[in-house]
């Protein structure tokens, strides 16, 4: 999908700037499209997209460009034959974990969402700077490539982030930090969101962290170098995901039919899922980021600080509570660590564009309680009138109904336009028409409301209020030198 091809540019129809589109195909081509799967590619000393093959669905409907920004991070457009005039910006989940950027990301997002494009919305995506966790990283590269798309073909007619899973937090943060700039953003969507932010977002992958050794004993073994489990992984650790699922299977026979588990295995992963309240089906993925991520976040991230906490917590649902709750292992978090990470992830609510969530009601990884937390975030805030939250009964993350997400854009878009706020049940009415188009079917609950963060996830001492970070917390963080995760 990344070859070049030779559709002829589309024309611009807005006002764009005089210049040039010289210098383009060759080395960018080389650089960009010639390294996929093998090393990174040099950083290109210009921002200019060059024309490149559109995904599949989306041949013939419009041109589409790739290209690399001056921090590195590679991007993908699509501008399409029939263009509205407005734009779609995108930031996608995650995080990765590669050292530098992956330019396949932004290319097979845009494949992901065609049908953005196929309803008339130019699509910009950035497969941000480097790989690892950084919130505010992915914003600025978000932010950065909606610039290069208006240097490049115009100012839209509107602009609209859209954010999923940990890309959701991500468009959170674009919109409040660059939605306030007038003509940046018009209004935000927000899919299958990790909304509760990094300072209590990730709490019960900690409680799984902690609950899992104290049953399996082997992640690490006694044999093993040991270290503080809130580090995930020890840094110089040679574990792989495969070796990770090895020992998850050995403690737990998770993958096996329940039949062929031992009486200790099954009684080990009952007690796992009741504790962590952790669904079986994605019991792996989960302990992975807690593994893998936690060792990126603190090891690399935070220069070996500690931002989780579970003390305080008491763990209950297993076959022996007392027990459990004696021998798990505890830890606080260095209050420098927990402000790093909360200034990097952690939303204020202050938004003021309308937003739009989408999220299923069984999502097994963003649990749907972040919607939640979310609408108490903008609620604490005094911004609760700018949301509108729509809820399906769908059983995934990442994979919702292609209607849906035509509808939900065509939603934001009209409450935008028109300035009338629209309601969960006047969104699922709409779904119909769009499934006419894509036939994926339209699942919406629109009398569904989730129930607290507090009651999916344990809440840690003084973690109830909402938002997790206060603009006026915002502003005094933001004038320590060095506060933050580093891009």
């Amino acid at each position: 999908m990344n070859t070049l091809d030779a559709p002829a540019p589309v024309r611009r129809r807005l006002s764009a700037p005089r210049h040039r589109r010289a210098a383009l195909a060759a080395g960018l081509a080389a650089a960009l499209l010639g390294t996929l799967g093998n090393a990174p590619a040099p950083r290109t000393q210009t921002t200019q997209p060059s024309v490149a093959t559109c995904p599949a669905d989306l041949l013939g409907k419009a041109t589409c460009y790739t290209g690399q920004d001056s921090n590195g991070a590679y991007y993908a457009m699509a501008v399409p034959t029939h263009w509205n005039g407005s734009l779609v910006v995108h930031a996608h989940g995650g995080p990765d974990l590669g050292d530098s950027s992956d330019p396949s990301r932004s290319t097979d997002d845009l494949g992901r969402w065609a049908v953005m494009v196929e309803e008339g919305y130019a699509w910009a995506g950035s497969s941000y700077r480097r790989g690892g966790y950084g919130t505010r990283m992915a914003a600025a590269d978000t932010e950065n490539v909606r610039r290069l798309f208006v240097s490049e073909f115009g100012k839209p007619k509107r602009t609209y982030v859209h954010g999923q899973s940990w890309g959701g937090d991500v468009a959170a943060k674009v919109a409040e930090t660059y939605g306030r700039q007038p003509g940046a953003y018009d209004g935000a969507l927000l899919t299958s969101g990790v909304l509760g932010g990094g300072s209590r977002g990730y709490d019960y992958r900690v409680d799984l962290r902690v609950v899992y050794q104290y049953y399996c004993h082997n992640h690490p073994r006694p044999s093993e170098p040991q270290y503080p489990l809130w580090e995930g992984l020890r840094a110089d650790s040679t574990m792989t995901s495969a070796g990770l699922r090895a020992r998850l299977q050995e403690c737990t026979g998770f993958a096996s039919a329940p039949a062929e588990r031992t009486a200790l295995q099954q009684r080990n992963l009952d007690d796992i899922l009741a504790v962590t309240r952790i669904p079986e089906r994605s019991l792996e993925s989960h302990l992975r980021f807690a593994t893998f991520t936690f060792r990126d976040i603190v090891s690399t991230r935070l220069g070996g600080r500690n931002p989780f906490s579970n003390r305080g917590v008491r763990y209950s649902g297993s076959h022996d509570d007392k027990a459990l709750n004696a021998g798990v292992e505890r830890f606080s978090a260095d209050p420098t660590a927990r402000r790093d990470l909360s200034y990097d992830s952690d939303l204020t609510g202050k938004v003021s564009i309308p937003v739009l969530t989408l999220h299923a009601i069984d999502d097994p990884t963003a649990f749907v309680e972040h919607e939640a937390a979310y609408r108490a975030t903008l609620q604490g805030a005094g911004r609760g009138g700018n949301l509108v939250q729509t809820f399906t009964t769908e059983t995934e993350h990442s994979a919702l109904s292609d209607s849906e997400y035509a509808n939900s854009i065509a939603a934001l878009d009209t409450w935008v336009r028109h300035g009338r706020k629209p309601s969960p049940r006047s969104v699922a009415a709409s779904c119909a028409a769009f499934d006419r188009t894509y036939g994926g079917g339209c699942f919406y609950a629109p009398t569904f409301r989730p129930a607290s963060y507090a009651s999916r996830i344990r809440p840690r001492p003084g973690g109830l209020a909402w938002p997790a970070m206060t603009a006026a917390q915002e502003r005094a963080w933001s004038r320590i030198d060095g506060v933050g995760i580093a891009p």
